[in-house]
């Protein structure tokens, strides 16, 4: 069998196997997996003459860092080493260039060692982060920036590095705050669009947001966001909001607030989740009027959503559905299937009973697990400014978003894990909601899928098969230059951003569909508002007043389930 890494992104989707299941084990335990580790040994082992060659290829090279001779210099990309010091000290700079030599023949070990592509993922997390935590720009007595800091405040910054690692340290989750708390307010300086809760029950309520145009279309648009996350992602910051956007575009829009579940709610799994969403669903046609509604589900929101529908196209009640957007959202886990089944159970089984005792899985802990699958960015550049330059993160709105954290009840964990084991979705029938086999196939409704080219998360090849299992003939696929979050987050008028969009071609790859695909300047906002506006029916006076009968307001958005901790 071909070897595959885990950087094998076609292959391989990590949110399921690292955040739902690693984010129960202990930092000791994600950091340093024994087995996976164990056989990383075994197999440089059997090859001496290899990791022989290796250790004198950097113990020449060592050699003439000593003396001056090697030039060794960090990739282009790299801003950990961009202060001058690293450069123009003589210390400093061979310290860098003996450390990069170094993390080289690491990952060529890696390499060397060829191994089965489940333990390789493994692996090359673990080496990721200690190669990572090993730089020198990490070391507070060799960091030029912490001397400098030092040196500014009168050794001031010293105190606030030690302060704030205290703080930090003291609770989950255990990584370096990339936002102050109290940074921004939830419904003053973040999910600020007006609107009304018109429906609240034990598991959601259900936001209306004002009309912003004399006119409106008479098909709603109903948000579903995941559930392990606050839905204002969607309505992030006035000029950022997708939701300002789509209601400016003559949208009529309501979103799903989940409530952040507790212990007592362990019981709430894919039938109870699936339930909410038809609720939601309903109440949107009642409230307008409508006999169809336009549906837009992100990540495991998506997921839900999409068993969802399933059923209601099972069932008959298609019709309910005037088009689907699903965002960053992978239903097919696996494009060649989960090998080592056993092992992967068993870790599978361990994280099902952790969340099982305490009726939930702590979303602190999945935001430690986050971070910790990109190092660079979201561990160690707030260690060097948190702790070792001894100042406050900047202000951001997204990364206050991130930090709002929510649980995910026990039942929906399991039922998560699971499906992702098993990739069950790939195939009809292996999975079921509310008492119906799913077949996604089923759901014939216009389709829109959005994928991240840089996402971490959900890869975009795994977001572009998952398109292919939907059933509709008209299916069409979105990929925005930006990641996992900044793919969504995405207002017109940035430079930088770009998209593709074609139709979903099941016999192509997604390489295939990529080379075949056109790029298109500016955000994918526009392109979905106009595919939303052909199916949204007819334009309309605009309400005058939100919710109905039955509907009635009762708080003004951003509701009081997002507020809860």
């Amino acid at each position: 069998m071909v070897a595959k890494t885990a950087k094998d992104a076609d292959d391989i989707v990590a949110p399921l196997d690292l955040l739902l299941i690693n984010s129960t084990k202990s930092f000791g335990r994600r950091m340093l997996p024994s087995g996976p580790l164990a056989r990383f040994g075994m197999s440089l082992a059997k090859q001496p003459v290899t990791v022989a060659e290796r250790g004198a290829g950097l113990a020449r090279e060592l050699g003439q860092i000593a003396v001056g001779r090697a030039h060794r210099e960090p990739a282009r990309a790299d801003r950990r080493f961009s202060d001058p010091a690293w450069t123009q000290n003589p210390v400093l700079h061979r310290i860098e260039q003996a450390y990069l030599a170094a993390a080289e023949t690491a990952d060529r070990l890696f390499d060397d060692a060829e191994l089965d592509w489940r333990d390789a993922e493994k692996v090359r997390f673990a080496l990721d982060n200690l190669i990572e935590g090993l730089s020198p720009t990490n070391n507070p007595v060799l960091s030029p920036l912490g001397w400098k800091a030092l040196i500014d405040t009168g050794g001031l910054s010293a105190y606030r590095g030690f302060k704030a690692f205290v703080r930090d340290m003291a609770s989950k989750p255990r990584v370096p705050a990339m936002v102050e708390p109290d940074a921004y307010d939830v419904g003053e300086t973040v999910a600020t669009t007006k609107g009304t809760v018109v429906l609240r029950t034990k598991m959601f309520e259900l936001i209306q947001y004002a009309p912003q145009t004399s006119r409106v279309r008479e098909v709603p648009l109903l948000l579903v966001p995941p559930v392990i996350n606050k839905y204002y992602i969607m309505d992030i910051a006035p000029g950022r909001s997708l939701v300002e956007h789509y209601l400016r575009g003559g949208q009529q829009v309501f979103t799903i607030s989940w409530r952040n579940p507790t212990a007592k709610h362990r019981d709430w799994g894919f039938d109870a989740y699936g339930k909410a969403i038809i609720e939601a669903l309903d109440a949107t046609r009642t409230v307008t009027g409508a006999d169809k509604t336009n549906i837009f589900a992100t990540c495991s929101g998506g997921i839900l959503t999409a068993m969802t529908l399933a059923h209601l196209f099972a069932t008959g009640q298609g019709d309910k559905v005037a088009g689907l957007t699903l965002g960053v959202t992978v239903l097919d886990q696996s494009k060649a299937g989960f090998a080592s089944a056993l092992s992967s159970e068993r870790a599978a089984n361990a994280a099902i009973r952790t969340s099982a005792n305490k009726g939930y899985l702590d979303g602190r802990a999945m935001a430690e697990m986050f971070a910790w699958l990109r190092p660079t960015d979201l561990v160690w550049r707030y260690w060097v400014n948190n702790y070792i330059q001894g100042r406050s993160p900047a202000a951001f709105d997204v990364l206050f978003w991130n930090s709002d954290t929510t649980r995910m009840t026990a039942a929906l964990h399991r039922d998560m894990v699971m499906m992702g084991l098993n990739n069950n979705l790939v195939t009809a029938g292996a999975s079921t909601m509310l008492g119906t086999a799913v077949d996604l196939q089923s759901i014939t409704a216009d389709a829109y899928v959005i994928g991240g080219i840089a996402d971490h998360i959900c890869p975009w090849q795994a977001t572009y098969r998952s398109a292919a299992l939907l059933g509709s003939k008209d299916n069409r696929y979105v990929l925005s230059s930006s990641g996992h979050i900044a793919s969504l987050v995405n207002p017109p008028g940035n430079p930088k951003a770009s998209f593709r969009a074609a139709q979903v071609a099941p016999e192509a790859t997604p390489d295939q569909w990529l080379a075949d695909t056109e790029k298109t300047a500016d955000s994918w906002w526009p392109d979905h508002l106009q595919w939303l506006t052909e199916r949204s029916g007819a334009e309309i006076d605009a309400p005058s007043m939100l919710g109905t009968a039955g509907y009635e307001g009762l708080a003004p958005a951003p509701g009081t389930y997002v507020l809860a901790g």
